[in-house]
């Protein structure tokens, strides 16, 4: 039995983060997995920087209530559904995801949750548990399925590694030229094809 594993920020959806940033013209918001590999840095990061302006969570839900899924992220999500059961593994966090998965269909979504104070003010965040999408895929296989993973940036590359077959979606030029183990793809036309590609089983119908 076969399962696809996606990423969802850059690939199915906009990264939350950088749209943030632009609604609040806080240029140093906009750096993503894509930019700093190391995830809890990289959460601390905006954890300070929503301290310094005075942010709450209702001010980042504001946003991503206007975002709407990628151009063909919808069609993708059902294509890939007729043919593999799908999850999302996503190092997003709950408190964010129910407009944005609301427009996917709701696939079922693995991701982490953010520790708030009575006022709104961000104070942690609790991740699921240490390199979650690796140890998805893991569990997955102790469970006997096969796994096609599709990913756009840093933290992604331990799925893809972990995973049966692993693909980059919509990644940056750093991340394509650090991981060329991974076919590179841009396109959902292109990312149905690799999934056809690396299926044991006759996708084509």
């Amino acid at each position: 039995m076969e399962l696809a594993c996606l990423d969802l920020e850059g690939v199915l959806v906009p990264e939350i983060w950088i749209a943030f940033a632009e609604k609040t013209g806080i240029e140093e918001l906009r750096a993503t997995t894509r930019d700093i590999p190391d995830y809890n840095v990289l959460m601390r990061q905006r954890l300070g920087l929503l301290d310094q302006h005075g942010l709450k969570i209702d001010d980042i839900q504001q946003v991503i209530a206007t975002l709407e899924p990628l151009e063909g992220a919808v069609e993708f999500v059902d294509w890939l559904r007729e043919r593999f059961q799908v999850i999302i593994l996503s190092d997003t966090f709950y408190e964010f995801s129910q407009p944005l998965m609301r427009q996917l269909g709701w696939p079922t979504l693995f991701c982490h949750r953010l520790i708030t104070d009575d006022s709104g003010r961000v104070v942690d965040y609790k991740l699921r548990q240490e390199d979650p999408k690796r140890a998805s895929v893991k569990a997955l296989h102790s469970l006997h399925y096969r796994v096609i993973a599709a990913g756009d940036s840093y933290n992604d590359t331990t799925m893809l590694a972990e995973a049966d077959a692993g693909i980059l979606f919509h990644a940056p030029d750093n991340v394509i030229a650090e991981f060329p183990q991974f076919p590179a793809v841009h396109t959902y036309a292109d990312l149905k094809q690799a999934f056809i590609t690396a299926s044991e089983r006759d996708l084509s119908l």
